[in-house]
Formats: structure tokens, sequence, C-alpha cells
């Protein structure tokens, strides 16, 4: 096994022009399919995401407007060219987006989005688990944990369970027997009504 410490992932933290820029279903694509899948050019991703080269190369342009996509110069050679995603995860409070109304609707929508694609992503896997091993099945999945935190404990709790990811994605290897990718999803919601 491959004892090369992988580098740190690198964040960003939206900025209200970056989270406008975002708050389009075929950007947020483009930015996940990047991450997930690595470097591509405008044609492999509208194939990939079933849609078109021009729409693809439009929003492309727009994301590296604001660094989200960045050209990635080792590739491709003449006209063709290679996109990159600027940046590993992206990070924001949503109280930083409260004295820019616009921007504000933007991160409720990459928000919302968000929520919308998990369910996609637990559909899929409720469809297809059957094709998979029990160890899997069992490992895979969904929990809830029920807490009574104050704002600065929960934002400590939030912290610590980063550490916790980095460590696991700093000593994994895709080389281990059995390996497979997956995507956590972290959230936490309030269980009372109306604002404190």
């Amino acid at each position: 096994m491959d004892n090369v410490r992988k580098p740190a992932p690198q964040g960003v933290r939206l900025d209200h022009r970056q989270v406008r820029v975002l708050a389009h279903p075929l950007r947020m694509r483009l930015v996940g399919a990047l991450r997930v899948n690595g470097p591509a050019t405008a044609t492999r991703l509208a194939e990939l995401l079933d849609t078109n080269t021009g729409a693809t190369s439009y929003h492309l342009r727009q994301l590296a407007e604001v660094g989200l996509v960045v050209e990635d110069p080792e590739r491709g050679s003449g006209r063709q060219r290679y996109w990159r995603a600027g940046h590993d995860f992206t990070q924001w409070d949503t109280s930083d987006y409260d004295a820019d109304p616009d921007a504000r609707a933007a991160i409720e929508w990459v928000e919302g989005h968000q929520v919308r694609y998990l369910t996609e992503v637990a559909e899929r896997w409720f469809a297809a688990r059957h094709e998979w091993s029990a160890a899997w099945r069992d490992a895979l999945g969904m929990g809830d944990t029920f807490l009574t935190l104050t704002p600065q404990r929960l934002q400590a709790l939030k912290a610590d369970l980063d550490r916790v990811l980095e460590r696991h994605r700093a000593e994994a290897t895709a080389d281990e027997p059995d390996a497979e990718r997956v995507q956590i999803f972290l959230a936490a919601y309030p269980l009372t009504e109306g604002p404190r």
C-alpha cells in the first residue's frame, strides 16, 4: 500500500458573486462532475450530463469567471480545452448573505438543490441496493441523532466531524480491496418550530 499522504483538500468560502453564479442547475452539476470525475472537456461533460456542448461551454466560462472552475493547461491541445474544479469543496454560512437579497436567494436555492440531490441519490441507492453485498448494504444508508446544543457547541461538533472525515479521506486509498467512492451528507436542523 502506498504511504504517500494525500494533499489536504482545498476549499472555497463562497463570496456573493460566486454564490449567484453557482445557483444554476447545470452549473452545480458541472462543478460536481469535475470534482467527482476530474478534469474534462466541455464535450465530455456535455455527454456525461446529457446536455449540449454550447450550453456546457457557456456555463463553464461563467463558473471560470468567479474561480469555481479553471482551465487545466497540462491537458488538451489546440482547441481542446480541459476544465477542472477550482476547489475540492465549498463552504458558507447562510448569514454571510444577510445583507444581499440576491445572494441570500441564491444560497437558499443552492441549499434546496442539495436536498433535492440527496433525495435523488437516496432513491438511486434504494433501487440498486439489492445488487450490493451485505457488507455494503449494512455500511451505507443514513440515520439521525437528536441533541440539545448551543450554536457554539453545534459549530464545534461540525468542526470535529470535519476533522474525522478528513482523517479518513487522508488514510483511504483507492487500491484497497472492496473500496468504493461514497458521498457523505451532513445536516443539522432544529426540532423546534420558530426562530430563537
